[in-house]
């Protein structure tokens, strides 16, 4: 489990984190989201000892980071997929972190298995793409098959088969009851991987909660609506002063709920094949929600 508690990073005058208090529990996945500038690789790297807090405090299962002297048995993290030496083999860079975390040799090969990097053991990483980096980065995760695992953006780089694995990984990881908490700007996968979520603007935290909750925030409600008379109901509509987009037989309404749209179909006489209310997506929800956080909009006038 993490837990962050009034967790505080000033750097001279500007302020990364502030009074920043979630916990991420064991047996989810947990997404980590905001804007650009929100905090989150601040607060990882707190989260990991790789930078001092100004104040407040993290633990992971109850103590620092920087406690435990065999960290990747406790804690694994992909934070940059980049940052490993590439004239370093794969197998060699892995064999080195195993050795210093007195890890078994044998774990090598089951998480270069793992992640699909098998026949690319003896090869040199500066030849990886980056999606082979990105499996690299989460084969040095798995490796001390630790109880608590952070990802920084993970899929970055990866195909289609390799996002599906990716997203069935994680949930594994959750299953087997352990606490898995990933920072992604990607969110439709979000969506599709995650079931709670931290979200923090201005290195505040915005929400923590599940990922249903969330998404029930976003106030851009719309009912599905096909009938073959669409042209007599969007009359019908307009009159009652909703907000339409149509396509075909298919209309889009706002401004009038699904009951009362289905009661004036029924009062002139109008067939509807379909009536479904549909809720915000987490990426509705998350604009929505983050509007008054993002620090860099394009399109704004630049200072001269």
């Amino acid at each position: 489990m993490i837990e962050v508690n009034e967790l505080t990073k000033r750097y001279g005058d500007k302020t990364a984190v502030k009074n920043l208090s979630f916990t991420v529990r064991p047996g989810h996945v947990t997404g980590f989201l905001g804007p650009n500038g929100a905090g989150k690789s601040t607060t990882l790297r707190l989260l990991l000892g790789l930078n001092e807090p100004t104040g407040g405090s993290v633990t992971i299962d109850g103590s620092p980071f920087r406690d435990r002297p065999r960290g990747l048995r406790h804690v694994g993290a992909l934070l940059d997929a980049g940052d490993v030496h590439g004239g370093r083999r794969a197998a060699a860079h892995l064999h080195a972190l195993a050795r210093g975390n007195r890890i078994p040799r044998a774990r090598v090969d089951e998480v270069l298995r793992e992640v699909g990097l098998a026949g690319a053991a003896r090869r040199r990483i500066g030849g990886f793409s980056l999606g082979m980096r990105q499996r690299l980065g989460i084969a040095t995760a798995l490796l001390g098959d630790p109880p608590v695992l952070l990802f920084d953006e993970p899929l970055n780089g990866l195909d289609p088969e390799g996002v599906k694995w990716v997203r069935g990984l994680f949930r594994r990881l959750a299953a087997d009851g352990r606490t898995v908490f990933v920072s992604s700007h990607l969110m439709s996968e979000m969506e599709n991987t995650v079931d709670q979520l931290v979200v923090i603007g201005r290195g505040e935290l915005i929400a923590a909660e599940s990922l249903a909750a969330f998404a029930a925030r976003g106030t851009r409600l719309s009912v599905t609506v096909r009938t073959p008379d669409a042209l007599k109901l969007t009359d019908v509509l307009n009159a009652e002063g909703a907000v339409l987009e149509a396509d075909g037989e298919a209309l889009t309404v706002t401004g009038v709920p699904a009951p009362r749209i289905g009661e004036l179909a029924l009062q002139h006489r109008v067939l509807l094949h379909e009536l479904t209310t549909r809720t915000a997506s987490l990426e509705e929800a998350f604009m929505e929600l983050t509007a008054d956080s993002v620090e860099y909009l394009a399109g704004e006038p630049q200072p001269r």
